[in-house]
């Protein structure tokens, strides 16, 4: 087993200053029972980017996504939207006056209105000129030109999150905000409507706070990504830096798969089962510490004589995952191409080619 050489992970600098239109400072909110929901969590979101709350359930996404709205009371902490102080524990700033668009996760639509009075309702202090240029501009912007005549029921699911979409669009607000849209589709529809929504959020510039529990939905569609765990956010970052350079083992873990590999220090080099790594924390000698291994880190070499064994494949379309049983028992995971087929009970030697290392202080139990 043999390891490459460390590279630094080049991240562009993506994001420029720009005004903050949503800035939570140590916002904390409580269950009704008086346990916290969220604790201390302190982010900001520029103007239009796209932000994803992700995390498990019950990890505080949608508490923080209803004191953004207004429906939710904050118990400590300070709540801004456009520079205006909207919440705190002595003040709740009304919901209709914070001018938030919010879709929901069963889109809420009024089954008993066409999709263009679905689009308007908001709009009656608008002449009814004003009304249809706007509704009209939104068909054609969310391509539900020809539909504006039909009712929820006769849409499918990614038209009917058009309308709800449209809806909240059509009162230009200042942040929009996306409770888990993608839930009731199919992961075909919801693949596509990702797209779709990513490029019109882009086209309207539009200020965006997308919560769900998906990480591969979050990276497609967010700019920057805050990790929440049992009420506290872990990381914010870029999705990239998320993934390789996560700040936990429950951010990395939550992300994709993630092998933790038992290490020491010596000589300022962290020696492990699968080889020498470069060690990028402040300890010293002796020290036990975990690296974080990804399946696309490790790459497979059949050999005679070997003492890792593969113990299983899963085909995934484009990619074998294979699990591994290192001499120790110690089981990582490698990522293969669709046409490297090994049975199991082959031996193979690992080869590590990660491209950063990413080291955590004290060992990490696996799972």
């Amino acid at each position: 087993m043999h390891t490459e050489p460390h590279q630094a992970l080049n991240q562009p600098d993506l994001y420029q200053p720009a005004s903050n239109v949503l800035e939570l400072r140590t916002v904390a909110c409580a269950y009704e029972t008086g346990r916290p929901a969220i604790r201390n969590i302190s982010f900001a979101a520029r103007e239009g980017e796209i932000l994803c709350l992700l995390g498990p359930s019950g990890c505080g996404k949608t508490t923080i996504l209803r004191a953004i709205a207004g429906f939710e009371p904050v118990r400590s902490g300070e709540l801004f939207l456009s520079g205006r102080l909207v919440s705190n524990a002595n003040l709740t700033v009304p919901t209709e006056e914070r001018r938030v668009g919010m879709v929901f996760q069963e889109y809420a639509l009024f089954p008993h209105l066409r999709v263009a009075d679905n689009i308007a309702f908001g709009l009656q202090h608008l002449s009814r000129g004003d009304r249809k240029c706007q509704i009209q501009e939104m068909l054609t912007l969310t391509g539900l030109e020809g539909f504006d005549r039909r009712y929820p029921h006769e849409l499918s699911g990614g038209q009917q999150q058009r309308v709800a979409l449209a809806r909240a669009l059509v009162q230009n607000p200042v942040v929009l905000l996306l409770d888990e849209p993608f839930s009731n589709l199919d992961p075909d529809m919801a693949g596509r409507m990702r797209q779709d929504l990513h490029a019109l959020l882009r086209r309207t510039k539009t200020t965006t706070i997308l919560v769900t529990h998906d990480h591969e939905e979050a990276f497609a569609m967010a700019d920057r990504i805050a990790v929440l765990n049992q009420g506290v956010l872990e990381q914010m970052d870029t999705p990239e830096l998320i993934y390789h350079m996560p700040a936990s083992p429950f951010v990395a873990d939550f992300v994709g798969q993630a092998d933790f590999i038992q290490g020491d220090i010596r000589d300022g080099m962290i020696h492990t089962e699968l080889g020498e790594f470069p060690n990028t924390l402040p300890v010293v000698d002796g020290a036990a510490v975990t690296v974080m291994i990804r399946p696309d880190d490790i790459h497979l070499l059949p050999a005679k004589g070997a003492s890792a064994r593969i113990i299983g494949r899963q085909f995934r379309g484009s990619e074998n995952l294979y699990t591994v049983r290192l001499p120790s028992g110690q089981i990582v995971h490698s990522s293969e191409g669709s046409t490297s087929v090994y049975q199991e009970g082959t031996a193979v030697e690992l080869q590590v080619l990660a491209t950063h290392t990413v080291v955590f202080p004290a060992p990490f139990p696996a799972a």
